[in-house]
């Protein structure tokens, strides 16, 4: 049964015209729609007011096992593929997918609860991440390195590994889908991609999508059911030869040992608590701007976001002057109007953990400056709404600090010494990204050197580009994605010494 959407312009919320029933979404396994051998299904819930989207398939561990070998299958043949034709084939993927984008964009903000017009722009960057992944089919080169003996070279050649797992996060499903998909595939491996329950929708609808491209039966598989029941069944395969997976530190953790077991490559994109440095030297408009949609951006639900701020004393009054103006002029409400600035948290208990660091922070001496709990309004007694909120009086020591918080909550610093804002910036359990505001070269190259984190941005705001390295540092993760050196995780070496007769 198919979901229709009924939006009327001006009214406060989006309603839903049902069919008879709530829809629900099968397995997509080896080509095709398949329901899990368990029998069960789980409700998706939107965060704009707790109404049921869709249901989707519980699968457990036997279909985990039946995806795994069909993957496994479909692989012996996909590798055979020259890697332009496996491009070729996904640049049509693509071409489908932008069909189909204001439908997927739709399910995006249903399930996920963002702007209408950043799903819009989610489902751009999915087909931009195939695309260049597509990019690099003619670039997949090897090596030949002269012996030590005589009539012999020695021929180091890059090959796909085999079936991977793709486990997505939450916050850009769809996006990351794409980031895993391309490279993935245009190597020359075959995919199961393990959406997270509270967004799995949007990305089952790319198994027809791909189907229709042509894209071979069992090369594009999507699974859903809860992580502590399927992933273990993925990771621990024999069958699996690598696992993507962005999402939270403890998780990968988890994964990491998981896979330990088989010795599959792990890439791994986890948890951040980026600092925002501000020095008196820099443009303060600019930086003020780089803060706001750093920190607010998709509800605050983004792993480089400003989760810290340092700003230096001798600026902190007129730059917190222009700041907090534009916190407050943020408007929180209806995802699917134009006008709205920031939609809900993910689910209750990402709600739950911001009423509690907000509670954590004033019992240890910090100062709610604005917001800190649900906006007013009869519109947002339902769903998981939380107002963007600044902390000031912070220190180094407070709780928020040090936890990532993963939403609309913003802990102001001052800081008097260079060598005083880089210990604080590195005294951090995770290295994801850090954003820094200065126009002096010879701060910008300490801070290259000094800061323990894998991404920095310089006199902009946070989001990454296809031809860099999204990279962690600690507990952020291991492996990067995005550019040539992400590309080439999915590729395995194999060496060949090659001793030839000469006539």
């Amino acid at each position: 049964l198919k979901l229709q959407f009924l939006y009327l312009i001006g009214c406060p919320r989006t309603f839903f015209l049902h069919t008879m029933s709530v829809p629900s979404y099968k397995l997509w396994f080896n080509g095709e729609w398949a329901a899990s051998k368990g029998g069960k299904q789980l409700d998706v819930l939107s965060p704009i007011d707790d109404a049921v989207v869709g249901r989707v398939e519980n699968a457990n561990e036997e279909d985990a096992a039946i995806v795994l070998k069909q993957a496994d299958a479909a692989f012996k043949q996909w590798k055979k593929w020259t890697p332009r034709k496996r491009a070729e084939v996904l640049r049509k993927f693509c071409t489908e997918i932008q069909g189909k984008r204001e439908e997927l964009a739709k399910m995006i903000t249903l399930e996920q609860g963002k702007l209408y017009k950043v799903a819009l722009f989610e489902v751009d960057v999915c087909c931009s991440f195939i695309e260049y992944a597509c990019d690099w089919a003619r670039q997949i080169e090897g090596d030949i390195i002269p012996s030590d003996n005589d009539n012999e070279q020695i021929w180091i050649q890059k090959i796909p590994r085999g079936v991977v797992v793709a486990i997505t996060a939450w916050n850009f499903p769809f996006a990351l889908a794409g980031r895993k998909i391309g490279p993935a595939l245009v190597a020359g491996n075959t995919i199961i991609v393990k959406p997270t329950s509270e967004t799995p929708i949007a990305t089952l609808l790319l198994g027809e999508l791909a189907k229709k491209a042509g894209i071979p039966d069992g090369v594009l598989n999507v699974i859903t059911g809860p992580g502590r029941t399927v992933g273990p069944a993925l990771c621990k395969s024999p069958i699996c030869k690598m696992v993507t997976m962005t999402g939270s530190t403890p998780a990968g953790q988890q994964i990491f040992k998981m896979c330990a077991e088989n010795m599959a490559h792990v890439q791994l994109e986890l948890g951040g608590k980026a600092p925002f440095i501000v020095f008196p030297d820099c443009d303060l408009d600019n930086a003020v701007a780089s803060a706001l949609h750093s920190r607010f951006d998709n509800c605050g639900q983004v792993c480089t976001c400003n989760e810290r701020m340092y700003l230096h004393e001798d600026i902190y009054e007129p730059f917190m002057e222009k700041f907090m103006a534009k916190v407050k002029a943020l408007k929180v409400g209806n995802p699917f109007d134009a006008a709205s600035d920031m939609g809900p948290k993910i689910n209750k208990s990402e709600l739950k953990h911001m009423h509690e660091l907000v509670a954590k922070s004033k019992e240890e001496g910090a100062t709610v400056a604005f917001g800190g709990g649900v906006p007013k309004g009869d519109y947002f007694q339902k769903g998981n709404w939380f107002e963007p909120t600044i902390l000031t009086d912070v220190t180094q020591d407070m709780t928020i600090v040090h936890e990532e918080t993963f939403g609309p909550i913003l802990p102001v610093l001052k800081f008097k010494e260079f060598d005083q804002v880089v210990e604080w910036a590195n005294d951090c359990e995770y290295g994801l990204a850090a954003m820094v505001h200065t126009n002096d070269m010879n701060k910008i190259m300490r801070l290259n050197q000094e800061l323990e984190c894998g991404e920095i941005y310089v006199n902009r705001g946070h989001g990454e580009l296809h031809q860099g390295f999204h990279n962690g540092y600690k507990l952020s993760g291991t492996g990067g994605e995005d550019g040539k050196y992400g590309f080439e995780q999915y590729l395995e070496k194999k060496t060949f010494y090659v001793r030839h007769s000469v006539n």
